[in-house]
C-alpha cells in the first residue's frame, strides 16, 4: 500500500461505521490523519471507532437533520481540530420497484439521506474550509447516477443529483484551495446489499466488464489520493470506479 501523506489533518467520514465508509476511514487513519466517524447507528459506530484506535472519534448524527449536522461539525472541530477532509459516504439503496410501484415514503427516504444529507453535510463544512482556504471533499455517488439502474429510480436519481451538486460546488469553490470531487463506484459487497433483491444484484454484476464486484479497499485507495494535498488541481470532477462499466 502506498502511504498517502495526510499527517496532521482531521477528516469527517459520514456512514463511517461500516462498509465503504469504514474502509475509507481506515485508509485515512493509516495515512496519518485523525478521523471523526459520523453515523446514525451508535453501536456499530462505537465498535468501528474502537477498532480504528486513538485516531478515531465517534459522533452519532442523522445527516438528514441539518441542525444536528451543524452541531456535529462544531463538536468535531472542538474535539479533534479543524476539519480539512470530508468524505460523504452515508447512503441507502432503497427498495427495488418499478417507478409506477415505487413507495412514496421510500422515495422520500432515499432522497432525504442520499441527496439532502449530502447537501446538509457539505453546507456545514464548507464555511470553515473557505475561511482557512483549504479543504478536500469527496462525495460518494454511484454508477447508477450515470446510467440509471432499472427498478432503482430513487437511488439512481439521488446519485445523479450528487454528481450535479458536486460539480456545482466544485466550481463555486474553484478560487480556493478546496477540491470537491465525487466517485461513481460499481457495487461492492457491503451491508447495503441486504436491501437489494438477488435479481438486482445479479443485474449489477452482469454489467461489470471486470466480472466481479468492487473491493472496498480499492475504493479507499482512490479516496486517499483525492483527499490529499497532491490533488491540488482537479475539482468538480467525477472519478470512475465501475470496473469498466461506465461509458462516459
Amino acid at each position: 500500500m502506498n502511504r498517502i501523506d495526510l499527517e496532521g489533518q482531521v477528516a469527517v467520514v459520514t456512514g463511517g461505521a461500516q462498509g465503504l465508509g469504514f474502509a475509507f476511514a481506515k485508509r485515512i487513519v493509516a495515512s496519518g490523519a485523525k478521523v471523526s466517524l459520523w453515523d446514525v447507528n451508535e453501536a456499530q459506530l462505537n465498535a468501528a471507532a474502537a477498532e480504528l484506535g486513538d485516531a478515531a472519534r465517534a459522533v452519532v448524527v442523522d445527516i438528514t437533520d441539518p441542525d444536528a449536522v451543524v452541531a456535529a461539525h462544531a463538536h468535531t472541530e472542538g474535539e479533534s481540530g479543524p476539519v480539512s477532509i470530508l468524505v460523504n459516504s452515508a447512503g441507502v439503496a432503497g427498495p427495488n420497484h418499478t417507478l409506477d410501484d415505487y413507495p412514496i415514503d421510500a422515495w422520500r427516504r432515499v432522497i432525504d439521506i442520499n441527496l439532502n444529507g449530502t447537501f446538509f453535510v457539505n453546507r456545514a463544512v464548507v464555511p470553515a474550509m473557505k475561511a482557512r482556504n483549504y479543504g478536500r471533499i469527496v462525495n460518494i455517488a454511484s454508477i447508477a447516477g450515470k446510467e440509471g439502474n432499472p427498478n432503482a429510480s430513487a437511488y439512481s436519481a439521488s446519485k445523479a443529483a450528487v454528481i450535479g451538486l458536486t460539480k456545482s460546488l466544485g466550481k463555486e469553490l474553484a478560487g480556493y484551495d478546496i477540491a470537491v470531487n465525487c466517485v461513481t463506484p460499481a457495487a461492492a459487497r457491503t451491508p447495503i446489499f441486504d436491501q437489494l433483491k438477488q435479481e438486482h444484484i445479479d443485474y449489477m454484476l452482469s454489467k461489470i466488464p471486470r466480472a466481479r464486484f468492487l473491493e472496498v479497499d480499492e475504493a479507499a485507495n482512490m479516496i486517499a489520493w483525492l483527499v490529499s494535498k497532491e490533488n491540488s488541481f482537479t475539482t468538480a470532477s467525477v472519478f470512475d470506479l465501475s470496473g469498466g462499466r461506465a461509458t462516459y
